[in-house]
């Protein structure tokens, strides 16, 4: 991912860019979910019979599925909150080993929710949501991919910042440049 050692053009570039692209094409279609479900339920409280109840609960869904999914591209792009009390301190060894440090983090803890989106999958299978009589094994699909590529990202993110360095606080932008130099090409 370092920006020296891939061009552009290169297939590990162009297939994060194809992997973004979806990922980020599916936080879009949710988002879209989310807002027509809401005003499906914000019309049908004015009408005098009852309502589906299905929209509330597709809603809450479709928000899990679209923040757990669209985590990895966040990480990528450093467009996640994060507190930038390190990034002030004198040495720069110390900004760059505490970076590394979070994005390793950060790698574990999706890797270990990702392993339990794994297990969860099989065993909720028999359970099934109480409007939508979804399978809520489905439930667990889109969590599963969105913490894989956030602690592929994250780990990607980790290596760029030990090869390079983290910039000082006033140019917090260039490291989702150098991360992302490849998708925005």
């Amino acid at each position: 991912m370092a920006s020296q050692t891939r061009k552009a053009g290169s297939r590990p570039a162009r297939l994060l860019a194809a992997v973004t692209a979806v990922e980020l094409g599916v936080a879009g279609l949710l988002t879209g979910v989310i807002f027509v479900a809401v005003l499906i339920q914000a019309f049908q409280r004015h009408l005098p019979f009852e309502g589906l109840t299905w929209t509330g609960e597709l809603s809450r869904f479709a928000l899990v599925w679209l923040t757990f999914l669209a985590a990895g591209v966040l990480v990528t792009r450093d467009g996640h909150i994060a507190l930038q009390l390190v990034d002030t301190l004198k040495s720069e060894r110390a900004v760059r080993g505490f970076h590394v440090l979070a994005h390793l983090l950060v790698a574990v803890i999706a890797g270990l929710f990702a392993w339990q989106c794994w297990s969860l999958i099989p065993s909720s299978s028999i359970l099934t949501s109480p409007s939508l009589g979804m399978s809520m094994s489905l439930h667990y699909v889109l969590p599963l991919v969105g913490f894989v590529s956030t602690a592929l990202r994250s780990a990607a993110a980790a290596t760029v910042v030990a090869r390079e360095g983290v910039p000082a606080a006033q140019e917090s932008d260039a490291l989702a440049i150098k991360v992302n130099r490849e998708v925005q090409s």
